[in-house]
């Protein structure tokens, strides 16, 4: 049966003086909400480049955020039944 749903992203991304960037992710699914974060420092011999922070800091939170949405769909899986993974066999759908 064809659905649609949209889902709503949040990113917010925080510079210090320091070069540190911290990316605070928010998915909202309308009936959950997941929480990614993501930190980036310069290193102190590099040049500061907010972009390339902003850049790291945010695929780390959703790189956080993408592992949290896996369990939490591998959960769902084995709360409607599907019998646990052997070794590296894949759950339910391909993932």
């Amino acid at each position: 049966m064809p659905h649609t749903l949209e889902w709503t992203v949040r990113l917010h991304l925080f510079e210090d003086d320091a070069g540190t960037t911290k990316a605070h992710l928010i998915l909202d699914t309308g009936t959950t909400e997941l929480t990614g974060h993501g930190t980036a420092h310069c290193h102190p011999t590099d040049s500061n480049v907010p972009e390339i922070g902003d850049e790291l800091a945010a695929g780390r939170a959703m790189n956080d955020l993408a592992g949290q949405l896996l369990k939490t769909a591998e959960r769902d899986i084995e709360g409607m039944g599907a019998p646990q993974p052997h070794g590296r066999e894949v759950t339910g759908w391909p993932m």
